[in-house]
């Protein structure tokens, strides 16, 4: 589970953010903090995995919290910056100081969504890499890394690369077909939105759809990668 602490000076807006957090699977709420003074006694507490931060707060700016916390500490949270901020200088500073992403208000559910599957997609590869100090990683895994935390610059309206990635490495991982509901279950999606992204899958060639006809009513699709070799 991904613990998040939340950084906004706006009770209401704080209780929308927490509500978004709970809706995306593997992702735990810890606490609130409205200022910097609250933030940095919930850091020290709580140890969070992941903060989202507000850049104005009554005692100060947000990005103070990634300039006093060492990039080497162990116990060092990311962050996702969400501001109203718009200004080239702020964005500049957060990528400096090493936020993870940069999220501009007003937002819906859906842009959070996509940067927290993101999030948790580079969460989960580091874990299965392993944890040991010497541990040396190839290129390909590095350029993977970064390409789940950004994405393909081109992708269909309303979907995100990140989703995609997750919903491909759930059916590669998989000895056999799944449905929507099953690949929506592990990566933490609605059905409805699995059920988009393995259209366009679908669509591209990159998956087999095979129609299950042993249940009531209409069949169910089910799918798995398509196979070197296999025709679309």
């Amino acid at each position: 589970m991904i613990k998040v602490l939340i950084v906004e000076d706006d009770y209401h807006v704080a209780t929308i953010h927490g509500a978004y957090v709970r809706k995306v699977e593997g992702f735990e709420v810890t606490a609130q903090a409205s200022t910097l003074a609250s933030a940095r006694r919930e850091i020290d507490r709580l140890v969070p995995d992941l903060v989202l931060l507000d850049l104005f707060l009554p005692d100060g700016d947000g990005l103070d919290l990634l300039r006093e916390a060492p990039a080497a500490a162990e116990t060092r949270p990311d962050f996702i910056v969400i501001t109203a901020a718009r200004d080239l200088k702020s964005v500049r500073a957060a990528i400096r100081l090493g936020a993870v992403h940069y999220l501009v208000k007003p937002f819906n559910f859906a842009q959070l969504e996509e940067r927290l599957i993101a999030y948790q997609s580079v969460h989960r590869r580091l874990e299965r890499m392993g944890t040991a100090e010497e541990r040396e990683a190839e290129q390909h895994e590095v350029d993977a890394l970064y390409n789940l935390l950004r994405g393909p610059t081109a992708m269909p309206k309303g979907q995100s690369g990140q989703t995609m990635t997750l919903i491909k490495e759930v059916l590669q991982s998989s000895p056999d077909e799944l449905s929507s509901t099953e690949i929506a279950a592990q990566v933490g999606i609605s059905r409805s939105t699995a059920q988009r992204y393995l259209a366009e899958m679908a669509r591209q060639g990159r998956i087999e759809v095979r129609p299950n006809y042993g249940t009531t009513g209409r069949p169910e699709h089910r799918y798995r990668i398509r196979q070197a070799g296999t025709q679309p």
